[in-house]
C-alpha cells in the first residue's frame, strides 16, 4: 500500500507547494493553497524499459477534414466551426445562471431527435429539475438520457454500455470525482484527474464530450488553467443580465478559428438564434443626439455593427472621473491623451463617460476611431449623421491606421442602410467594399476629425439661427 503525504495544491494554477504559505510562488494568488493528499509514487527501476520505434512521416501528404456532428444551432456550429467533432472535448464557461444548461439541453435535442444518442450528465441539479427545464422549453419528447451523476468511474461505464453516445455532456467539471485522486471533488487535483480520464473516453470511443466549468470574479474558467489546455476547444458564454442576448465565444479551438462569436436572445422557449445581430445592437438608438458613434467592427469573420456613446461633461472634482463599459479603460485613456495632444481639446476638466450599447464589448482597435468621434462630437455637441459609421484605429502620434477587412465592413454597413463610412486615409479597399454603395471619407489623423466635427457643429449653430 503506497504512503500518501500531504501536498498544498494552488486552486488557480494547480502549483503544488510542499508546505502552506499565503502566496502562491507561481501565480501570485493570496490564500489559493489547499491541502490535499497525495499517493506515494512507486520505485522506478532503475533498468528503464526499452521504448518502441515508430513511423515518422514528412510535411507533404493529402489532408482530410476533421468530419463534424452539426447541432443544428447554426450560432452554436458557427463558434465551433461547424459542429462537433467525434472524438474531441470542449470546456463550456459562463457565469452562473447566464444558460449554460439552457444551450447544452438544446443542443442535446436538436441531435437527439436526428437520432443520435446523447448523455445528459448532471452533477449539480437533479434529474427532475432538468426535466421541469426541458418542459418549459418544449423539448420534452426529445430522447435525451439524463442521470444525476458525479463519479467519473460510474459515468464511463454506463455510456460504455449500448450504442456509442455521439455526445456527452457533463455539468459540471468542478462536481465530479474520480478514485484515482484522493482529494475532495471540486479541488486541483480532482478536477485534472477528472478531465483527463473523460478525455481518455473521448479519444478512444469517439464520442464527443462537453464538460460545463464554472467561471471566478475575474470571467476565467474555474480550476486549473491545464484542463483549458487539455482540450480541444474553450467555449465562454457571456452575456449582462440587464439585457436579453447572449454571446458565445471561442477563445480556443483546434478544428476551426478562434474569435467567432454566437448571438443569442434569451426568451421565454429558450435562446433563440439572432440571424442580424447588427440590427439587434442598433436598435433603438437615438440617431439625433450628440456623443453617440457607430462602428463597423469584426468578431471572427462576422461585421457586428454597433453604438458607441460618450458623454463629457465639465466636473466639479479636482480629478475628472472616467467611466467605462463595454470599452478598455487603458485605451480610452490613449484616446483622450491623443485628442489632447494632436486634437487640440481640453479635455482635463471634463468627467468623460464611455458605453458600448446594448452591453456588447468593443475588443479590436478599429473601434477607437468611432469612440473618439463621439467624445468630439458629446465635448462639441454636434449630432454625428445618422447614416455614417466609423472605424479604424488610432496610434500615439494621432494618425489613423488602416484595420483589417474593410471590405466586410462596408457591406455590413451597406446592408444596413449606412451611406458613408469614415475610414482611415491609407485604407486599402477591396473591389467588393467599392461596390457596396458606401460613400468612403478618408481620414489621416485625430486633427482632421476633430475639424470635420467641428464644421458639422458650426453648419448646425447657422441652421438653427435660421
Amino acid at each position: 500500500m503506497a504512503k500518501s503525504r500531504a501536498v498544498y495544491v494552488c486552486q488557480n494554477c494547480g502549483a503544488v507547494a510542499s508546505r502552506w504559505q499565503g502566496r502562491c510562488d507561481s501565480c501570485g494568488e493570496w490564500n489559493s493553497l489547499v491541502e490535499e493528499s497525495e499517493a506515494g509514487a512507486p520505485a522506478v527501476s532503475r533498468r528503464a524499459a526499452r521504448g518502441r520505434v515508430f513511423e515518422l512521416e514528412g510535411l507533404a501528404g493529402e489532408g482530410r477534414a476533421a468530419p463534424r456532428i452539426a447541432t443544428g444551432i447554426d450560432e452554436f456550429d458557427r463558434v465551433t466551426g461547424g459542429g462537433f467533432v467525434p472524438g474531441s472535448v470542449l470546456l463550456l464557461g459562463g457565469e452562473p445562471g447566464i444558460g449554460k444548461s439552457t444551450l447544452l439541453i438544446q443542443a442535446c435535442a436538436t441531435l437527439a431527435r436526428r437520432g443520435a444518442r446523447v448523455v445528459y450528465i448532471s452533477g449539480e441539479e437533479a434529474v427532475a429539475q432538468v426535466r421541469l427545464r426541458a418542459t418549459r422549453l418544449n423539448l420534452a419528447d426529445a430522447p435525451v438520457e439524463l442521470a444525476a451523476a458525479t463519479q467519473v468511474e460510474d459515468i464511463l461505464a454506463t455510456c460504455a454500455t449500448g450504442a456509442r453516445p455521439a455526445l456527452i455532456v457533463i455539468d459540471s467539471i468542478q462536481t465530479m470525482h474520480t478514485n484515482m485522486a484522493e482529494s475532495a471533488p471540486g479541488t486541483v487535483t480532482q478536477v485534472r484527474a477528472s478531465a483527463q480520464a473523460l478525455l481518455r473516453h473521448a479519444k478512444t470511443t469517439g464520442s464527443t464530450i462537453v464538460l460545463v466549468g464554472h467561471v471566478t470574479k475575474d470571467g476565467q474558467v474555474a480550476g486549473p488553467r491545464v484542463v483549458e489546455h487539455m482540450v480541444d476547444a474553450v467555449l465562454s458564454f457571456e452575456g449582462d443580465g440587464a439585457h436579453h442576448f447572449r454571446m458565445l465565444r471561442a477563445s480556443k479551438n483546434r478544428f476551426g478559428a478562434t474569435g467567432e462569436i454566437g448571438v443569442f436572445e434569451m426568451t421565454s422557449l429558450g435562446l433563440a438564434e439572432v440571424a442580424n445581430p447588427s440590427a439587434l445592437f442598433l436598435a433603438g438608438r437615438d440617431s439625433g443626439a450628440p456623443g453617440a458613434a457607430v462602428v463597423a467592427g469584426m468578431e471572427g469573420q462576422r461585421p457586428l455593427l454597433i453604438e458607441i456613446q460618450a458623454l463629457v461633461a465639465p466636473t466639479s472634482l479636482g480629478t475628472p472621473r472616467r467611466a467605462v463599459v463595454g470599452f478598455d479603460q487603458n485605451r480610452l485613456s490613449m484616446i483622450l491623451a491623443v485628442l489632447e495632444a494632436h486634437g487640440g481639446l481640453k479635455l482635463g476638466m471634463h468627467d468623460v463617460y464611455l458605453n458600448v450599447a446594448g452591453g456588447f464589448r468593443a475588443h479590436e482597435p478599429a473601434a477607437d476611431l468611432a469612440a473618439a468621434a463621439a467624445l468630439v462630437s458629446s465635448l462639441t455637441g454636434a449630432v454625428l449623421p445618422p447614416d455614417m459609421c466609423f472605424f479604424g484605429e488610432i496610434g500615439l502620434s494621432g494618425a489613423v491606421r488602416p484595420v483589417i477587412h474593410a471590405g466586410m465592413r462596408l457591406r455590413e454597413s451597406g446592408k444596413l442602410g449606412f451611406h458613408h463610412a469614415v475610414v482611415p486615409h491609407s485604407q486599402q479597399i477591396s473591389d467588393d467594399g467599392r461596390g457596396s454603395g458606401v460613400t468612403i471619407r478618408p481620414c489621416a489623423d485625430v486633427g482632421g476629425l476633430v475639424a470635420a466635427i467641428a464644421r458639422i457643429s458650426t453648419r448646425e449653430r447657422t441652421i438653427a439661427r435660421g
